[in-house]
């Protein structure tokens, strides 16, 4: 069964926040940028923390059928982008996600509601 472009970055987010993950905001892009539907853009406290997102956000999506296609930052951590063709998961360092601004950036873009699992709020 294919999982869709929104159901698959709500399935990220959900990792995320799984894993204490802030900030977490989806963006519509497909209008605005042909290679990819939707952005995820979270932040992390550290380098392990930004690492850890990334793992859960891989287990989980996997669980989903998906694998990467590609992923860059790891080491560094400081911004770590997750390409699911279709998604892409950018996991910040506060730091580097206050300069980047990729809401700003793509400001024009809708932002999808997505909300944690209760179970993620407590």
């Amino acid at each position: 069964m294919a999982v869709d472009a929104t159901t698959l970055a709500r399935l990220a987010a959900d990792a995320i926040a799984d894993k204490k993950g802030q900030g977490i905001v989806l963006l519509e892009v497909g209008d605005l940028f042909v290679i990819t539907d939707v952005f995820v853009i979270a932040s992390g406290t550290s380098r392990p923390h930004v690492q850890t997102l990334a793992d859960r956000v891989e287990e989980l999506l996997k669980e989903a059928g998906r694998s990467p296609l590609r992923d860059e930052g790891r080491t560094e951590a400081e911004w770590v982008l997750l390409d699911y063709g279709d998604v892409m998961v950018h996991i910040f360092q506060q730091p580097a996600r206050d300069y980047y601004d990729l809401e700003r950036l793509w400001r024009d873009a809708p932002v999808l509601e997505w909300a944690p699992a209760a179970s993620d709020l407590g």
